[in-house]
């Protein structure tokens, strides 16, 4: 059974950016609800922004690393 729910313009346009092809809003909605795991976050982030995540671990492992040595 369908229902009709009532979202405001924002969210509209955030179900919407995060609707992969062949997703219906009820999919969206679905998959957004389950616990997100770490490999689903270049399905939801703007462009690019993923990119800037990829740096961040990158940089804390050599860190991570760097630090390691130290105590060894």
């Amino acid at each position: 059974m369908a229902r009709n729910i009532a979202v405001s313009d924002d969210v509209y346009g955030m179900l919407s950016k995060a609707k992969m092809e062949g997703e219906s809003f009820s999919d969206v909605i679905r998959r957004l609800m389950e616990r997100q795991k770490i490999s689903d976050l270049p399905k939801v982030l703007e462009e690019g922004e993923w990119e800037k995540v990829e740096g961040a671990f990158g940089k804390q492992k050599e860190l991570d690393l760097q630090r390691a040595k130290r105590l060894l």
